[in-house]
């Protein structure tokens, strides 16, 4: 009898191969991204139908983000092939993406170019926060919570497309076709688990929904972080069916072990799809050893902050999480602060020059702290804990950190940015004259880290720049009165209870004795 030794292993002994395709693509050319897509697309023979719903990234976008988002000639010919490939009574191909936290999802496709590429498309497009979010109810024995909530177009798309950015990532090493889901949800519901336990959270949001194809933007790719990628010109279009597989495929083209990322691991142990080349269908105009050579040098994320701030006037200190599994918060407050700071030297090309000496503590951290005077102190977070001497006098800080469970996410709530800005700098208000204080959060998020910088380094507020002050207050009052105007006509913020499915729901989250024909109600 033959030995199974994972749960993919045993769901698939039966199933083809997974198929991820590999093409050449030098440059942002729609009509041969039209043509790669189509191909790709007759290769996995399939169709869309249904409601088929496009979930691109674009966690920021403009100017300022140039290569932090899928690019709009590229969604342009996805969706080109998607509408030429479809079933002739198809009910709908839509976009759908919440983008970074605080910023409205319709100032980033407007800085990303993608309203005039819907209009010549004649798709729909979804503003994620702005729908009504559902419950999806979570079976498998890992989970964090037992259910989550997620955007209605998600739960009740049929086809469902993932189109993300290859890029890097400072918080889980990389970010391609599973961790794109992070944009899944709105904000409230997305800090919930946005921590030191992000990558069983992004695996967890596998459970909501599958893609039948996924078609990455690999032809300028991010290297280095998230939100601030530095441009790597990798001049590839990468299409597959199966996430495990696809992220599998791009860690190995990078020289990454998929198994050393942690949300890929987590999917694959959980039966989502293999990590091994041997159990892969690598097919293409490229060969991996091409696209190796075209990735070549490619940097990733994941370096700890201490580390990142070398050589600044920011000194950086972490401790553990208030985890017994964790000796660092990779998915939080830490990687926060990384981001921030690279977003603050766009906007304010002396951000280092201007920043006084800073130390900011992440964690419980046990360590020294050599303050002098004049040099502030921010404890980042509410796990965010030390004793011992700050300037020569004894100093404590207690951890005020409360258990993720004890997080209803009936009850999620977020601040819009001018709260947060508004909060933030009455804080610093307070504590001007303290040499050490906390900013409290869990997490204390990219805006709010930004904002805390700003007022300490008097540096210029990314917020209030004149190049996009008029786009994001147009694009922030805008979707406010959508959101007031949906609660008007009676369509509720969330919906708790069943909610209606479409036949992307995965059957790996189907309640135990359900028939897998009942994934699409």
């Amino acid at each position: 009898m033959q030995d199974i030794s994972t749960p993919y292993e045993a769901a698939t002994m039966t199933q083809p191969k997974p198929i991820v395709i590999l093409r050449d693509c030098p440059e942002y050319d729609t009509d041969r991204i039209e043509v790669l897509v189509r191909e790709g697309l007759e290769h996995m023979n399939l169709r869309p139908y249904g409601r088929t719903l496009v979930k691109p990234n674009v966690v920021a976008s403009g100017k300022h983000f140039p290569h932090a988002y899928t690019r709009p000639e590229f969604l342009e010919g996805v969706l080109r092939a998607l509408k030429s490939q479809a079933v002739e009574d198809i009910e709908e191909i839509a976009v759908g993406e919440r983008c970074g936290i605080t910023v409205p999802t319709q100032f980033a496709f407007d800085g990303a170019g993608y309203y005039d590429m819907f209009k010549r498309t004649g798709v729909k497009h979804y503003h994620f926060e702005e729908q009504t979010q559902v419950q999806i109810p979570l079976y498998h024995e890992e989970r964090l919570r037992d259910f989550i909530f997620t955007p209605e177009p998600i739960a009740r798309a049929d086809f469902f497309v993932n189109c993300p950015k290859f890029k890097a990532h400072p918080w889980t090493t990389v970010t391609f076709s599973l961790k794109n889901y992070i944009g899944i949800q709105d904000d409230p519901h997305r800090l919930i688990d946005h921590d030191h336990s992000l990558n069983e959270k992004v695996a967890d949001l596998q459970y909501i929904i599958q893609p039948q194809f996924i078609a990455i933007d690999a032809i300028t790719a991010g290297e280095g972080r998230m939100l601030t990628p530095i441009p790597f010109d990798m001049g590839m279009v990468m299409m597959g069916n199966n996430q495990v597989a696809f992220d599998a495929v791009c860690c190995h083209i990078i020289g990454v072990d998929p198994l050393s990322v942690p949300h890929i691991r987590m999917c694959h142990e959980r039966g989502f799809g293999p990590v091994d080349l041997a159990d892969i269908e690598v097919v293409g105009d490229l060969t991996m050893a091409q696209a190796q050579q075209k990735a070549a040098g490619f940097r990733v994320g994941l370096i700890r902050v201490e580390e990142y701030f070398e050589g600044t006037n920011i000194e950086a200190h972490s401790g553990p999480p208030p985890s017994k599994e964790y000796d660092y918060c990779w998915g939080g407050c830490p990687g926060a602060l990384e981001e921030a700071i690279e977003i603050l030297r766009i906007f304010d090309e002396e951000t280092d020059e201007k920043m006084p000496k800073t130390h900011i503590v992440f964690g419980a951290y046990e360590g020294e702290l050599d303050v002098k005077d004049g040099e502030r102190v921010v404890f980042i977070g509410d796990c965010a804990s030390y004793n011992g001497k700050i300037n020569g006098d004894d100093f404590e800080i207690q951890s005020i950190y409360e258990d993720r469970s004890t997080k209803n996410p009936h009850e999620a709530s977020s601040e819009n940015i001018y709260k947060k800005m508004a909060s933030v700098n009455w804080k610093m208000f307070r504590e001007r004259n303290k040499q050490a204080f906390r900013i409290a959060g869990c997490p204390v998020s990219v805006a709010e880290q930004v904002l805390m910088l700003v007022n300490i380094g008097k540096l210029k507020n990314p917020y209030l720049d004149p190049s996009q002050a008029i786009a994001f207050n147009h694009a922030y009052f805008s979707t406010r009165v959508r959101a007031t105007l949906n609660r008007l006509t009676g369509k509720p913020y969330q919906r708790p209870g069943k909610a209606l499915r479409g036949a992307a729901r995965p059957t790996l989250n189907l309640p135990p004795g359900e028939p897998e024909e009942s994934a699409g109600e």
